[in-house]
């Protein structure tokens, strides 16, 4: 019989994460809401240190060619689900603007996503990215964010998003929003 009790369970519990997907999905659709998503695969053999600026690649940790193969696959997958897609932001780096051009299919540069110019210990560092987290957007597309994950973790709490990792944001207003789902990349299929 308690096996009988834990198969219902772990039925009635499989039934209710089919319908959680199926819900990221027809509110994804619907619009209003930011996909924040943190840059794909990286090469962690570079480092940002002997950056010149914003634009010299050569200098930088940039997406390898596994990271530009899973950009494009969030691409189709955004695709596959008719996600509607309005703005995208992305922070100035080389592997954040070419990932939001790779998965969004366009990329415009924006300073808050990665955080203001002040001290790394400045409370005031993300405001920028709070301010665009929170503002309620217009149904019918969803605002894009490719950036980092230290930004994301600063102003949303742990855990840290995986590289190719999505967070779906509901705007509240106000300053505030929620997190409503994480899609890492494996998890796109099943939805």
């Amino acid at each position: 019989m308690p096996s009988a009790v834990l198969l219902a369970v772990l039925f009635f519990l499989s039934q209710a994460a089919f319908a959680e997907k199926d819900s990221i999905v027809e509110k994804l659709r619907e619009g209003g809401y930011v996909l924040y998503l943190r840059h794909t695969s990286t090469d962690f053999s570079k480092n940002d240190a002997n950056s010149r600026s914003y634009e010299d690649c050569e200098n930088q940790r940039n997406l390898t060619d596994k990271g530009r193969e899973e950009a494009r696959g969030v691409a189709a997958q955004i695709a596959r689900l008719g996600i509607p897609i309005g703005p995208v932001l992305a922070s100035p780096f080389c592997r954040t603007m070419e990932t939001a051009r790779l998965a969004f299919g366009s990329a415009k540069p924006a300073y808050d996503v990665r955080g203001g110019p002040q001290a790394s210990d400045d409370p005031r560092r993300y405001e920028g990215l709070k301010k665009l987290l929170a503002a309620k957007l217009p149904k019918g597309s969803n605002l894009a964010i490719a950036s980092h994950g230290n930004p994301f973790h600063a102003v949303a709490g742990p855990p840290y998003l995986a590289e190719g990792e999505i967070a779906v944001v509901r705007p509240e207003g106000d300053g505030r929003f929620t997190v409503i789902a994480r899609i890492r990349l494996e998890e796109w299929p099943g939805l």
